[in-house]
């Protein structure tokens, strides 16, 4: 039986380092193509009518002007007559023509008769959302009233954080080309070996007729799975327009409308404690949307899961918005943020240091992760210099700029999702590894290149990477910290299979058996005795004029201890906030997150990094603001939709836990948990700063001012 497990720490010649990634000079130098980059020879281009309401029924649509103008090939409805649509800018129709400018002409000859219906878009104040919340129902635990009465201090906190919209570089779209029995696509996926099967269905073909293709991808975050609405009809205008390819990419305010958001979370928190900091008590009231499905309620209390008393209860909110997506970590920021608020308005009202509460209630804490959340306090305190410059909230000196420091805390799963792969060694000491993955910016492609170079014994430039297509085996959809977790164990399977089949071929020419063989440095040796041995390339011509292959497969029930799941970390955030202004300033970002066996520390940082720079956004500027007059989303484009740049980060420090222990749990996924703390963090460090809370996040000048007056009002 061939030993899959990873090599020990001490021995590995290419996995644990960080070399350059092996598209970063494609990327640098512009040359990495995207499909929203394609222009296929005669291809067409689209543009979508959208509904002008937040709530309407269509009467009529009247498409006969459209589709006689020149230079128009099709027109498809996707709201017929009768259709009732529930957010601005749900698409109505679509236009496929020669050129971006008569698609949108035509648009504008549609003639479509509305009925105006009720809607209902802001979801702050519950009081006032009338028949669109949809209560989940209580639960409850222990016996929280008993524990109220009993407890030394109780902690009343309001806290919001609003509806954040999908805002990814490369918008959401595809070209497709509808040829004969084939549909060509290239979309902006997060999927490739599963898209192409989601096309099929809604066209009623089978699955092996669509091709999937994707070099690149420019942002996915959760929300590029399906083949969309867009995807779908841009197949059958290409069908409709003689198998001609077309193009069919939102624009940025259809992206910001109806690609995808991460739902709002709200809640009224309270919270009993002993004067010793221990949590006796939780009771909370929170509620949510992502459009009219409503949005589910937030895992709180978050990471502190335990608490022997609790109160729970969740309404869902039906708003007239666009719907939500999956967004990195789904809910856990949402549940990060309303947790680590509580907690640290807590430990201010008892005089406590907020580290010190935190780590008290560990305890109530998945068990396995306790140790762990102690360990990483311990280092975020450290990395931050949390004893020289936290203080007593609002104690922070005088002058107008006031600094503070601020805690939030993480978890997530990120097992290996079901994975294959096929591993070639030619004859001429070439190598070739084929899975139907994608690589989202993440550098997935190094990765596999790294396991597989591991365990031949070759340097990563030897390996030739194959992914971004559906013909390759399949392999699964990168959502949920799954991808390096599955893609790395396949690959290892694989390889580790094709060089048992070399052992066989090189063995009689060694004087020894395959089970006695080995890979490293660019040779095949006997174990421990590099006298006895074979370069790589005279191994390989051992194979004569043919090739060998084999396959391996991550399968998520039994992973071979080669991915696991389960994973801590603990984020501090140091700022400065002008009191006069209530500009909030970014200083310093700590980030002490642990992941498994790391492949690559360079890109498991570099996904920190991300993660923090995503927390800044989402806690000083991101929001969807609605206006509730007119149903309408106020800031659909990237002068209003506020994103971070360079100088609004600060210095953020990553530490990667990489201990033994750790690395021997195998490897489990990074995408999401590191996003997940930031916000807290931010939110507890400006309250720490400021001496009050601000209520709901983004923290904006006017917010902050706000809190201060009512402060001290």
């Amino acid at each position: 039986m061939p030993n899959y497990s990873w090599p020990p720490m001490s021995t590995r010649a290419v996995m644990g380092k960080s070399p350059k990634r092996q598209d970063g000079l494609e990327k640098a130098s512009g040359r990495a193509k995207y499909n929203s980059d394609l222009n296929k020879p005669g291809m067409l281009f689209t543009a979508l009518l959208h509904s002008p309401y937040a709530h309407a029924r269509v009467r009529s649509i009247d498409t006969s002007a459209a589709e006689k103008l020149q230079g128009v090939t099709a027109v498809r409805v996707m709201a017929a007559a009768g259709a009732e649509v529930n957010w601005q800018s749900q698409e109505v129709a679509v236009v496929a023509a020669t050129s971006e400018a008569v698609a949108r002409d035509a648009v504008r000859l549609i003639k479509v008769d509305w009925e105006v219906l009720p809607h209902m878009v802001k979801e702050d104040d519950l009081g006032k959302v009338g028949n669109r919340a949809k209560p989940a129902g209580e639960q409850v635990t222990g016996d929280p009233d008993k524990a109220f009465k009993e407890a030394d201090v109780v902690l009343d906190g309001s806290y919001g954080m609003p509806v954040l919209t999908h805002c990814c570089l490369e918008p959401h779209g595809q070209v497709v080309e509808w040829k004969g029995d084939v549909v060509n696509f290239w979309p902006s996926t997060q999927t490739v070996s599963n898209v192409g099967g989601d096309l099929a269905k809604n066209l009623e073909l089978p699955a092996t007729q669509v091709k999937v293709h994707q070099d690149h991808v420019g942002g996915g975050f959760g929300s590029k799975f399906a083949a969309d609405r867009w995807g779908i009809e841009g197949a059958r205008l290409s069908k409709a327009s003689g198998g001609r390819p077309v193009k069919v990419f939102l624009d940025r305010a259809a992206e910001l409308n109806i690609a995808g958001n991460r739902p709002s979370a709200y809640a009224k928190i309270k919270i009993a404690a002993k004067k010793d900091g221990t949590i006796t008590a939780w009771d909370s009231v929170s509620w949510a949307t992502g459009g009219m499905g409503g949005g589910g309620m937030p895992p709180i209390p978050y990471v502190y899961t335990n608490i022997p008393n609790k109160r729970l209860n969740h309404t869902a909110v039906a708003t007239n918005g666009g719907p939500l997506r999956a967004w990195r970590a789904p809910n856990h920021p949402q549940a990060s943020y309303l947790t680590c608020s509580a907690l640290e308005d807590l430990a201010a009202k008892l005089g406590m240091d907020p580290m010190v509460l935190f780590a008290k209630n560990v305890q109530y804490a998945a068990e396995a992760r306790r140790e762990t959340y102690l360990y990483q306090l311990k280092k975020a305190a450290e990395l931050s210099e949390w004893s020289k410059l936290w203080h007593r909230r609002g104690d922070s000196g005088s002058g107008p700029v006031k600094r503070g420091l601020g805690i939030g805390i993480c978890t997530w799963q990120g097992a290996g999702h079901a994975s294959n792969c096929k591993a070639t060694i030619h004859s001429d000491g070439s190598v070739e590894v084929e899975l139907g993955s994608q690589d989202l910016g993440t550098g997935t492609r190094t990765i596999i290149g790294q396991v597989a170079a591991e365990t031949l014994g070759l340097p990563l430039e030897a390996v030739k990477v194959k992914i971004g297509d559906n013909s390759y085996p399949v392999s699964g959809s990168s959502g949920g910290s799954t991808t390096v977790g599955g893609v790395s164990s396949s690959t290892r399977i694989a390889t580790v299979n094709v060089l048992e089949k070399l052992f066989e071929k090189v063995a009689p020419s060694l004087n020894s058996t395959a089970d006695k063989l080995e890979a490293r440095g660019g040779k095949i040796q006997v174990k421990g005795d590099a006298t006895k041995s074979l370069t790589w390339a005279a191994a390989c011509k051992k194979l004569g004029v043919q090739s060998i292959s084999d396959n391996g497969t991550n399968d998520q029930r039994n992973p071979r201890g080669l991915n696991t799941a389960g994973v801590a970390g603990i984020q501090v955030a140091d700022v400065s906030v002008d009191v006069e202004t209530g500009v909030v300033k970014m200083n310093r970002m700590v980030a002490v997150q642990d992941c498994g066996l790391i492949v690559n520390p360079k890109l498991a940082e570099s996904q920190v990094l991300g993660a923090c720079i995503m927390s800044v956004c989402g806690a000083l500027m991101e929001e969807r603001v609605m206006d509730a007059m007119t149903g309408r989303v106020l800031n659909p484009e990237m002068e209003f939709y506020k994103l971070a740049g360079i100088a609004d980060i600060g210095n953020i420090v990553v530490h990667m836990d990489i201990r033994e222990e750790n690395d021997k749990r195998g490897i489990v996924g990074l995408g999401e948990p590191p996003t997940v703390g930031g916000v807290a963090a931010i939110a507890n460090a400006v309250a720490n700063a400021i001496g009050v809370r601000v209520p709901s996040v983004p923290l904006t000048p006017d917010r902050v001012l706000a809190a201060l007056e009512e402060k001290r009002s």
